[in-house]
């Protein structure tokens, strides 16, 4: 163990020695902080019942309250970022001024007013508002973007929002995401609450969107304060109830395509001091995940949620924050026509043991995730904040096979009936302090954590030729039967089939692992402020110790200068990270090969099970762009970004369960741009594209993870690269008060698609495909990752076609093609004799996707009540695409057909 509880408390209680309190009114935590004031008339007087607004005009974030009988006034929970404050009261002139908040300090901003009709200037936004001289690349995303935007996936609704509104994001299937390049290198902080485990929704239930007041999402190199998995930071912050002296919330219900329904409820209740935000949910679907089938089978599911927030100021000095979350969702895994009829080719498959019919497979998962994260804030003078909290998350996953075994059979799919109850606690603990004094912006921390993990799976063979396939040598051919010590003898015992009559059959093979994962994080970092320059200097060192040991010492530097005259900002940045391994099935992943079944089982026949523990990666990033304001009606940032990493991490799929391994490489190289253009609102309409180009090359070998890869070296684009991708979102309001329109155009250029047939003997993808026909170059049509025949409905997935010929799901097409002849509707194949895995793999078909919503939030005109109404299509061209073809990751996916869903909305 690096480190003890008991050192780390000791330490923190030294650091809290050294402090001394200020009674200041503030509420800070998180992401966000507090402005507060005095509105006065040019004698000094207060000025009650002025209006003060807040406003940013790239994220959309606006707010107004008013002075109270004393002239003052506050805005707590406010997002980092600059802000126009306007004071407008009558008898007066109205005043605008600058704000700006970047860090836990509450800002104050008091203000004069002038006697109207006197001699006054009043600043009006320019260009140079819309720019941030800050060196790192990042997005804000202000909950009044989000309400209007169409999101595709109601279960992962948070993730479809980061998708569509942030540059340098792959789309993929069930709600995830690549950032830059990497497979799930991303964490939040949910009001300064770490969490870098995966939370898309075959992994985890996600914060709910109904509860966050916006987000910034970082994919520029990160500053010191974050570390784990960085490709992506996504900063939420949450709704909160403080200061809303009458409650406010919603009711809303909706129904949709695929059976559809979702019921949501809000409440915000609070006065000066305290505050609390409560926000509950329901969803029911046909179509929860994304289905290897664009028709959908046994696909439904279900989720709940409950998130509340409290806030409570103890005195001027001293704040509480609580965040309580929990989710459950319980949702089938879609089926293949394979999996639903299991007609394979024609031919329909039995029970090895009855004979009779095979039945539908009905796998199905629950995942049950509860969060509660204390914080306590301290103000220390006017400029010093310190901040000490602690958080408790628990995920549990529980994954249930079919009641008959041996209905989860799919041939070159799953060969095994898979059960498990995986649990993952993250507990933790994180302190800092942040100081701003003239030029300076530091924060100083350190963060804990401990995360335990516990496994037990059930596995069992299911196929009635896999024992033999793997060593068809180990069976005496007389009598039938395991020959001892030989791999048959290793895994007969869990042969549920008896090896197809030849055996006694087997029970399941059990797992029983735990492990608990300890990291220590100590930071300190300064923004530096001085004229048209920002400097970010930080020093990060992050300690690991699981099943694997590691110490990075980790410098983070950026640069950014304002060039005032033609409003750009230019900038450069560097960072040193660990990248914490994957959590999820890490002790299996780590230490399934000293297994013998295991290390006979997972391995292609002939390949060694050597790999030992999934160990942290190290990974150098570089970073170059800029930011350009073109009038106040255009702001554009773009970032080329480098990224070298040592152990490069990827998952594999078991079968086609939502069950992952850990994956890991000797390294990748991701190199790419990132652009972002924003039209800020302009007489109703505003606008947003976001764009990317990001390569993900990995290299062999495999050096840790399961399953296992064949030995080899060399390189090639792992199943998240994508050459280019862009979301352009428009939306337009005539009058603030009447209805409005948002529209989507999604474009994909396609992930890498590893599996598809190809020819070019001279390539390790296409040389097992690769062959001929009557002396012609020629595509044997089996799965090029795992070397297996592929079957009609797994042909027809993909689109395949053979001199015109198009497959169908109970019809294949030969088993040999000519290379010339082969296509595919759905998938980019390489011509004959051109696929490079590094430089053109094959590749699922670019795709563009249109969504649209249309929606009033004030039907009736009412001032204190209001009814709302929405109509969202999703897919509106109903385009029939993919998002992967047997993944290494995920399988096969298709993307949503066209839904609607209306929605109706009372808010009060």
């Amino acid at each position: 163990m690096l480190v003890s509880y008991k050192q780390l408390l000791s330490a923190i209680f030294v650091i809290s020695l050294c402090l001394t309190a200020s009674l200041v009114s503030a509420q800070s935590v998180g992401s966000s902080a507090s402005i507060s004031g005095t509105v006065a008339d040019p004698t000094g007087a207060v000025v009650p019942d002025a209006t003060v607004e807040i406003h940013n005009p790239v994220s959309g974030y606006d707010r107004n309250v008013t002075t109270d009988s004393t002239g003052k006034f506050a805005f707590p929970n406010v997002p980092f970022n600059p802000y126009h404050m306007k004071v407008t009261a009558p008898g007066f002139n109205p005043t605008v001024q600058d704000v700006e908040i970047r860090s836990l300090v509450p800002v104050t901003a008091n203000v004069t007013l002038k006697v109207a009709g006197s001699s006054t200037e009043v600043t009006v936004e320019a260009a140079g508002d819309l720019l941030e001289t800050e060196s790192t690349f990042h997005t804000d995303v202000d909950k009044s973007l989000f309400d209007k935007l169409p999101l595709e996936s109601a279960s992962s609704s948070l993730s479809s929002l980061v998708t569509l509104s942030t540059p340098g994001i792959a789309a993929d299937s069930n709600g995830l995401f690549h950032g830059l390049g990497d497979h799930a290198e991303n964490s939040f902080s949910v009001d300064g609450q770490p969490i870098t485990d995966q939370q898309s929704k075959v992994f985890s239930n996600q914060v709910p969107v109904d509860s966050i007041q916006s987000l910034e999402v970082i994919a520029g190199a990160p500053p010191a304060e974050y570390g784990g998995k960085t490709s992506v930071v996504i900063n939420v912050t949450t709704q909160s109830g403080q200061g809303m002296t009458t409650p406010h919330g919603s009711v809303t219900a909706s129904y949709g395509s695929f059976g559809t329904s979702n019921a949501g409820f809000t409440l915000g209740y609070g006065g000066k001091n305290w505050g609390n935000f409560i926000s509950a949910s329901g969803l029911n679907t046909g179509r929860f995940l994304d289905p290897p089938e664009f028709t959908v089978m046994h696909d439904k599911g279900n989720e709940e949620n409950l998130f509340d927030r409290v806030d409570y100021q103890l005195s001027g000095a001293d704040s509480l924050h609580l965040n309580f979350n929990y989710s459950r969702s319980w949702f089938q895994n879609p089926n293949s026509y394979d999996q639903q009829f299991h007609d394979v080719n024609g031919i329909q498959l039995t029970d090895p043991l009855t004979g009779a019919p095979l039945g539908p497979t009905d796998q199905v998962s629950q995942i049950k995730t509860f969060n509660i994260a204390p914080t306590w804030t301290h103000l220390l003078g006017a400029n010093a904040v310190f901040t000490f909290g602690g958080f408790v998350r628990k995920d549990q996953y529980n994954y249930y096979p079919s009641a008959n075994s041996f209905n989860d059979f799919s041939p070159d799919l799953q060969g095994q009936t898979v059960a498990q109850n995986r649990t993952l606690t993250n507990t933790g603990l994180r302190s800092n302090i942040s100081y701003v004094k003239g030029i300076h912006n530091v924060k100083v921390g350190v963060t804990y954590e401990q995360t335990f993990l516990t496994e037990d799976d059930g596995i069992g063979i299911v196929d009635p030729g896999l024992v033999a396939g793997i060593a068809p040598s180990c069976l005496d051919p007389a009598t039938g039967q395991p020959i001892p010590g030989t791999p048959c003898a290793i895994l007969a015992p869990y042969d549920l089939t008896g090896g197809g009559g030849r055996y006694a059959t087997g029970g399941l093979f059990s797992f029983h692992g735990h492990t608990d994962v300890k990291e220590l994080a100590l930071y300190a970092q300064d923004a530096i402020t001085k004229g048209n320059w920002s400097l970010n200097l930080g020093l990060r060192g992050d300690f690991y110790n699981g099943l694997s040991t590691a110490r990075q010492a980790e410098p983070r530097i950026g640069i950014a200068y304002n060039v005032k005259p033609t409003n750009t900002v230019l900038r450069i940045s560097y960072a040193r990270t660990l990248e914490s391994p994957f959590n999820e099935n890490l002790v299996i992943a780590s230490t399934g090969c000293s297994i013998p079944f295991l290390a006979t089982l997972v391995p292609p026949p002939g390949v060694a099970c050597n790999s030992g523990p999934v160990t942290p990666g190290y990974r150098n990033e570089f970073h170059a762009g800029f930011q350009q304001a073109l009038a106040r009606y255009l702001v554009v940032s773009g970032e080329y970004i480098w990224k070298y990493t040592h152990n490069g991490y990827d998952f594999g799929v078991v079968g086609s369960t939502p069950i992952t391994f850990p994956i890991e490489w000797h390294n990748s190289k991701i190199p790419g741009f990132a652009l972002r253009v924003s039209v800020p609102n302009y007489r109703g309409f505003s606008a947003q594209v976001v764009m990317s180009s990001v390569a993900a090359r990995f290299f062999l070998p495999q050096v840790a993870g399961l399953p296992i890869v064949p030995p080899a070296t060399g390189v090639f684009r792992i199943d998240h690269d994508e050459k280019y991708n862009q979301t352009t979102h428009l939306q337009y309001q005539p009058w603030k008060e009447g209805p409005w329109i948002g529209f989507n155009w999604r474009y994909d250029s396609g992930l890498v698609a590893g599996a598809t047939p190809c020819y070019n003997p001279a390539t390790a993808t296409c040389a097992g495909a690769s062959t001929t026909l009557g002396g012609q170059p020629a595509i044997n049509l089996i799965n090029t990752i795992s070397g297996a025949p592929l079957t009609a409905d797994q042909e027809f997935q993909a689109g395949f076609t053979c001199n015109g010929v198009v497959a169908t799901p109970t019809r294949a097409l030969p088993s040999v093609c000519l290379a010339s002849q082969f296509g595919s509707t759905l998938i980019k194949v390489p011509a004959p004799g051109t696929e490079n895995d590094d430089h053109n793999p094959q590749r699922v078909a670019p795709r563009s996707l249109f969504d649209l919503s249309l929606g009033h939030d004030n039907l009736f005109h009412g001032e204190k009540y209001k009814w709302s109404a929405q109509l969202t299509v999703i897919n509106l061209a109903n385009n029939y695409a993919l998002y992967n073809f047997l993944s290494t990751f995920s399988g096969t996916h298709y993307v949503t057909p066209r839904s609607l869903t209306a929605e109706i909305g009372f808010h009060f």
